[in-house]
């Protein structure tokens, strides 16, 4: 059995490679940059959670800061307990700021206010839940109070199952935060009782391994695989399995579900449960006695602790060292826990848990380094750490750490024979023992009085619910009757109202619908011509911007700097014109010889350029889709003369043919259509499909729009299929 395991863990390895953090992107895709603001003081806010709905994820970094995989349109999600969810949609590429408001700036204020306005009573009750999330972590039962306050704010006729499931989702969360896994299961079960919603199932989850409910969770997490779960919640159920495996000992399938969960989180970028994940697999691979396997995890999770901050690279890192403690590795624990102590001198206290504070303290960390050169049998060297973990303790009133360094120094002075100095510290090891054996009498009473008063709490809560619930049937009761007396009257007057208003329905549709069906056609010509237009600005740019990169590229800083002034100019006129339907024709002509300009600057020794325009042309009267000359000198360039063996030429003409018709003649003496074919590659081919495509259709939906605006031909110079000539015919009106 043991070496069919081994077998699973080598395959599961070779299936999904610890490094691959592939995510899959559309075409589309770009990193979008930005920075969470508190709105009243402008101060970055770090850990706020920013997500893709069934896309990537992110939290921001300590500087306000994240980065995330999106598209235009995505609707960005920024969350935090600490204030009111922002929804922002995506509009561009450029970095975004989002401000939000603390709630801690308002949260004394917030008190339940009596009103019989439905709006008004959300609002309070939205106001006092947020109220009791923000003191969660910091009063548990001013945290309670408030859940009870928002429940009294709801009268029994304005409640619905969502103000109760709300409710007592936060008691639940509460509950498990201040270790009462109990009271978690119970209140997060009332909340599903009330409305059924996955985010809470999965928290009913996570209590019930706290709880030691072990089957119960597996149960639970094995039903929610079975619906329909976002990619953060998925990650969340698959983690929450390896979790209670873990608990079980089952290591094999704990690894098999964590390496589920990092599979998720790798393909859509979850960040943070990235770091989690390969730490929880290190951890199960390592309880499984698997050290291989669980060093290359952790170093894995080391180096992604390191990208999101301070706060988690040393929590890692402890846990790191705590792995080679177990596997007798001391010099790597030395070394880790060294760097660790340089790191939280720069790490606020306050940013930390405290279960994370107390884990990584710098006593204990100097306590376990000193217990790391004893297993050496290196006492000289561990003497200083156990000194100044004893009197960091003591500074700190940290009196658990304080007794184990004063003993372990006492046995340290005794093994290399200092009995005086052993002696000295075994009796203030025994003053620490009974100062802490008060003192955690203290706490045990403590622990006992809150426990009793969170309950009473509780019990208050059940008591106003089932009072709320009693209230609402005796309201449900009372007015019935009447209701059924004016049954009838409403349904008369609705039918009578339902008749007319159809007769106005019938009318309203059967005009606009014929008012619809003729401005339709126009519309989706507009914004196709739009859509087209707006596709071969970038097209444009990236075109121009290579020519700067090849000169950048051979080093030709002077012609590099020039070439980027000209091009400045004209992307100034293109963008000035870009919103335009229809522009000028002198405007055209005047952007077409800057862009001719341009490229006969990079070709010199290709090709000579001439510009020919007849003054009989009355330029004032004649209007031309912006940009749409351009494509066609551009092929001419890029596809015939760059390719041509000699000197070519480019010759452009504007004809006046009539008053109403102007012959524009765009020729050049380059390879030909054919043979441009042949210098193609795959991806130039696809540009040109992309270009020339455009222009068509543009050209296309003009012609139907405006009547045969534009007429164009395109045809070989020459009887060897060389050079190329595009003829446009452009009307007036």
């Amino acid at each position: 059995m043991k070496v069919i395991s081994t077998l699973l863990f080598v395959l599961l390895i070779a299936v999904h490679p610890l490094y691959s953090q592939v995510q899959k992107r559309s075409e589309n895709a770009f990193v979008l940059k930005g920075i969470v603001l508190e709105e009243e003081t402008n101060d970055p806010v770090a850990r706020v959670n920013v997500e893709i709905p069934g896309g990537s994820y992110t939290t921001t970094n300590g500087a306000g800061e994240f980065a995330i995989s999106a598209e235009i349109g995505d609707e960005l999600i920024i969350k935090s307990d600490a204030f009111e969810t922002v929804y922002y949609t995506i509009k561009n590429k450029q970095k975004i700021t989002i401000r939000v408001r603390d709630e801690s700036i308002v949260a004394e204020e917030k008190m339940p206010v009596t009103s019989t306005s439905r709006n008004e009573t959300e609002n309070n009750f939205n106001t006092l839940i947020d109220s009791a999330k923000y003191f969660l972590k910091k009063d548990a039962k001013k945290s309670i109070e408030y859940v009870t306050q928002s429940l009294e704010a709801v009268p029994g006729k304005s409640s619905s199952r969502r103000h109760n499931s709300i409710a007592f989702e936060t008691l639940g969360d509460i509950n498990l935060y201040w270790d009462q896994p109990d009271l978690a299961v119970d209140n997060y079960k009332s909340s599903i009782s009330s409305q059924s919603r996955t985010d809470v199932r999965i928290k009913l989850g996570a209590a019930f391994i706290a709880n030691n409910n072990y089957q119960e969770s597996i149960s639970l997490f094995e039903e929610l695989l079975k619906v329909k779960l976002s990619n953060y919640q998925e990650v969340e159920v698959y983690e929450g399995l390896g979790d209670t495996y873990k608990a079980i000992n089952n290591q094999e399938k704990s690894v098999f579900n964590y390496q589920q969960a990092l599979d998720i989180a790798s393909e859509h970028s979850i960040t943070p449960k990235i770091t989690d994940l390969n730490s929880k697999i290190g951890e199960a691979y390592a309880k499984g006695g698997a050290p291989l396997e669980a060093e290359q995890y952790f170093d894995n999770s080391l180096n992604l602790a390191k990208q999101e901050n301070k706060k988690r690279a040393v929590v890692e890192k402890n846990k790191v060292a705590d792995f080679y403690n177990q596997n007798q590795d001391f010099d790597k624990e030395i070394q880790l826990r060294s760097g660790l102590l340089e790191e939280l001198k720069g790490i606020d206290a306050g940013a930390l848990e405290d279960d994370e504070a107390e884990e990584i303290s710098p006593q204990r960390q100097n306590y376990k380094i000193a217990n790391a050169y004893v297993a050496q049998d290196k006492y000289a060297d561990a003497i200083p750490f156990l000194k100044k973990s004893i009197e960091e303790a003591g500074e700190k009133e940290d009196l658990v750490v304080q007794k184990d360094a004063t003993r372990k120094l006492s046995e340290v002075y005794k093994g290399i024979g200092d009995f005086g100095k052993a002696a000295e510290n075994y009796e203030k090891y025994v003053e620490v023992v009974d100062e802490l054996y008060v003192k955690k009498e203290q706490e045990l009473s403590q622990a006992a009085r809150f426990s009793r008063e969170i309950a009473l709490k509780q019990n208050r809560i059940t008591s106003l619910e089932n009072e709320r619930v009693l209230n609402e049937s005796r309201y449900k009761l009372a007015f019935e009757n009447q209701e059924l007396i004016q049954k009838n009257n409403r349904t008369q007057k609705w039918i009578i109202g339902s008749l007319i208003l159809i007769a106005i329905l019938l009318l309203l549709t059967a005009y606009y619908q014929y008012k619809n069906v003729k401005q339709q056609k126009y519309a989706n010509n507009l914004l196709a011509l739009k859509s087209l237009r707006t596709q071969m600005n970038p097209h444009f740019i990236f075109n121009a911007l290579n020519s700067v990169n090849s000169f950048i590229a051979n080093n030709d800083e002077r012609t590099a700097n020039k070439y980027l002034s000209d091009f400045s100019q004209l992307m100034r006129s293109v963008l000035e014109n870009s919103e335009e339907d229809f522009i000028p024709l002198a405007n055209e002509i005047e952007l077409l010889q800057m862009y001719t300009e341009l490229e006969h600057f990079r070709f010199k020794d290709k090709f000579d350029y001439k510009f020919s325009v007849d003054e009989n042309i009355k330029m004032n009267e004649f209007v031309i889709p912006p940009m749409l000359l351009q494509p066609y000198v551009e092929n001419a360039v890029w596809h015939g003369l760059r390719y041509k063996g000699e000197k070519g030429t480019l010759d452009i003409k504007f004809e006046n043919i009539s008053e109403e018709t102007v012959r524009i003649v765009i020729e050049d003496n380059g390879i030909g259509r054919k043979k441009s074919k042949e210098f193609k590659t795959e991806h130039q081919k696809k540009q040109k499909s992309k270009g020339m495509g455009n222009i068509q259709k543009r050209i296309s939906i003009l012609n139907e729009m405006y009547k045969d605006k534009v007429d164009v031909e395109i045809e070989n110079v020459f009887d060897n299929e060389e050079g190329t000539r595009v003829i446009l015919m452009l009307k007036k009106d």
